[in-house]
């Protein structure tokens, strides 16, 4: 990744890019109440459960590969996604998370997978 010092001509790029360094400040996992990393391509979906107090990753539900539950990037990819997530937390007894949306905006995929993962039960 660029460091945000650095001149990025793409200005959609750079406002993310800000933007993620503004949530990242206040968004911090722990055991109890792991992050939710979201990153997103245009092909596909990644998501990260993230215990940043011990500097792991518990999970990754991902769009594509042998185990991918849906393929693609739209919202009813981000539902499944947001439904697996789920119930991979509840299995390991964990109730509350933190999201982080990693600097895109909260609509459209993000907000199907944040949406998905609250209807299951998890609190954010």
């Amino acid at each position: 990744m660029r460091k945000p010092q650095e001149r990025i001509k793409n200005v959609s790029l750079a406002r993310r890019i800000r933007r993620k360094l503004v949530i990242r400040k206040s968004v911090i996992g722990s055991a109890e109440r792991p992050r939710v990393c979201l990153n997103k391509s245009n092909a596909n979906l990644f998501v990260q459960v993230i215990d940043d107090a011990a500097a792991r990753t518990l999970f990754s539900v991902k769009t594509f590969g042998k185990n991918a539950p849906v393929k693609g990037s739209n919202r009813e990819a981000a539902t499944v996604l947001g439904k697996e997530i789920a119930k991979e937390l509840v299995k390991r007894n964990i109730s509350t998370v933190v999201f982080d949306r990693n600097g895109y905006k909260y609509t459209g995929v993000v907000a199907a997978l944040a949406n998905a993962v609250r209807e299951s039960g998890i609190k954010f």
